[in-house]
């Protein structure tokens, strides 16, 4: 008897792996599991649960739901300006050339180096009215009690967005001290030739250089704000009568109430802020 052997048809070579490709397939295998379980299913969940549209009628008829919107844009106007006009004035300061600045730079990247919940907590502890060491001292040195700092909520609001402001400073006047670095001294030099003061350098050398990255910072800066929580729901846990929560802590807010499906709406609620701002984020990256 003769035996047939079925001969399979030969792989083609665009199908083939080599040994390193192989493995670096494997390798991405774990990453994006993670990324299925823990981003892309939470997201889609959330984004189920808020589907119901009376969850939204709910939401625009809550007072507090309006005034955490109020919020969110004083802290995007105030907080991300305020932040990146002082980085800005900072990063001046940071380039000149002595001894002692690197010391200085050193001690100023503490707030953004260190963790965030500790740093809060501590400042929430430093800033309470009856033992802590900031009415302590007012009372001592003036023998009057000092301010109810977190309970009044426009004050609350500011110490929250000085506190975020504090804490994310050192980030972005490293980032646009390393934007002035990157611009040649050779034409500050010649400005000085030319008998050019130093603001008429800041206007047609430094920012022209720099106002790419500054815009593009401002713009990514303003998404992480968006979703900043620590600033305000460990120093002031959105209170006092829940009129300093913002956007990205008001879902904590209906969570403890058990309102899970008013928690995701407010979510979806805050993505018109932040898409817009991806987009333009993405398309400045692009150019």
């Amino acid at each position: 008897m003769t035996t047939q052997v079925a001969h399979l048809p030969p792989v083609p070579p665009a199908l083939r792996l080599t040994a390193w490709e192989f493995w670096g397939r494997m390798l991405v295998v774990p990453y994006i599991l993670i990324f299925l379980v823990f981003v892309l299913y939470p997201v889609g969940y959330g984004l189920w649960l808020a589907r119901h549209p009376q969850s939204y009628v709910d939401l625009f008829n809550d007072p507090i739901f309006f005034r955490s919107a109020i919020n969110t844009l004083v802290f995007l106007v105030v907080a991300i300006n305020l932040k990146m006009i002082v980085a800005l004035a900072l990063s001046g300061f940071f380039v000149t050339e002595r001894w002692w600045i690197k010391i200085v730079s050193a001690i100023f990247i503490l707030p953004w180096a260190v963790p965030s919940i500790p740093t809060i907590l501590s400042v929430r502890f430093m800033l309470n009215p009856e033992w802590g060491i900031i009415n302590s001292a007012i009372f001592r040195w003036t023998g009057l009690d000092g301010p109810n700092w977190l309970n009044d909520p426009t004050l609350a609001l500011t110490l929250a967005m000085l506190m975020h402001v504090w804490k994310s400073l050192p980030f972005w006047t490293l980032i646009l001290v390393a934007a002035r670095l990157s611009i040649p001294t050779e034409q500050y030099e010649a400005a000085s030739v030319d008998g050019a003061t130093n603001w008429q350098k800041f206007k047609f050398i430094t920012w022209p250089s720099m106002r790419s990255i500054y815009l593009t910072s401002t713009i990514l800066s303003m998404i992480w704000t968006l979703g900043d929580f620590n600033s305000v729901y460990l120093l002031t846990g959105g209170g006092p009568a829940d009129m300093t929560h913002v956007l990205a802590t008001l879902g904590i807010r209906y969570l403890r109430l058990d309102q899970v499906d008013l928690a995701m709406a407010s979510i979806v609620v805050a993505l018109p802020f932040v898409l817009p701002l991806v987009y333009f984020m993405m398309k400045r990256l692009s150019k």
